[in-house]
């Protein structure tokens, strides 16, 4: 894995456009940026006019080598910085951005013959880093068995609901929508919040020694973490990553 350099960049806004209700999708133009793995997070800070400054990590839906940079930032009630984003950022705006941050949970195509599968499993807005990871895979054509397990409030809550869809149809990912308080009609499951049992049913198995991504908020992460070792999983083969803040 080639290390890429960490730095202060200035970003522009290049595009926003609605992903939830209560989500942007925010695309940056950093024309400094050296490209970042699937998986990789960095700080974005704000500069407000007498001179105080805020800044919160969030995790990077894109990667590759290019110097455009998407986001997805959900909006947290009472925040410093979320709100800010989610209802007062316009095309146009300059803001900086600290990155790219993070060398243990990232994901990169294989180069061993037989590669482990794949698990990534996501709570809410926490499918951000597990989605760059899934578009990686698919644009390289890698062979590796991939899954996705995301749980989600509704339907309207789902992130890169398009894109994850046609990942799934091209069978590129396995992706499995698992929803805590309203589902589809479709849905051959009633709504419900994830359980050890339905973790249990909806991952590849230990035995099958797969490499197991989780990422959302802190108590999500702690059950699934406890609930893959229950089942078998090596904590070894486990990594995490947590979010929170504004």
């Amino acid at each position: 894995m080639t290390r890429r350099p960490t730095a202060w960049h200035t970003a522009t806004v290049a595009a926003i456009r609605a992903e939830t209700q209560t989500a942007q999708r925010i695309e940056l133009d950093v024309p400094t940026w050296p490209g970042n793995d699937a998986g990789a997070h960095l700080d974005l800070r704000l500069t407000a006019p007498d001179g105080y400054q805020a800044s919160r990590s969030y995790s990077i839906a894109s990667s590759g080598d290019g110097t455009r940079v998407l986001l997805a930032v959900d909006e947290v009630p009472d925040g410093e910085v979320s709100p800010f984003l989610v209802h007062d950022l316009r095309v146009g705006d300059e803001i900086e951005v600290h990155g790219p941050l993070g060398a243990f949970f990232v994901w990169t195509p294989p180069t061993e013959a037989s590669p482990r599968p794949v698990q990534l499993i996501a709570g809410g807005s926490g499918v951000v880093p597990l989605y760059a990871m899934a578009q990686a895979h698919a644009a390289a054509g890698d062979p590796t068995p991939f899954r996705l397990l995301y749980s989600v409030r509704t339907p309207g809550d789902v992130f890169f609901a398009d894109e994850l869809a046609a990942l799934d149809t091209t069978e590129a990912v396995d992706v499995d929508l698992v929803y805590t308080r309203v589902a589809p009609p479709e849905a051959s499951i009633a709504p419900g919040r994830l359980t050890a049992g339905r973790l249990r049913d909806a991952v590849i198995p230990a035995e099958q020694n797969p490499r197991v991504y989780v990422c959302g908020a802190t108590p999500f992460v702690e059950a699934v973490a406890r609930w893959l070792q229950d089942a078998g999983h090596r904590p070894g083969d486990i990594r995490t990553e947590r979010f929170g803040g504004s």
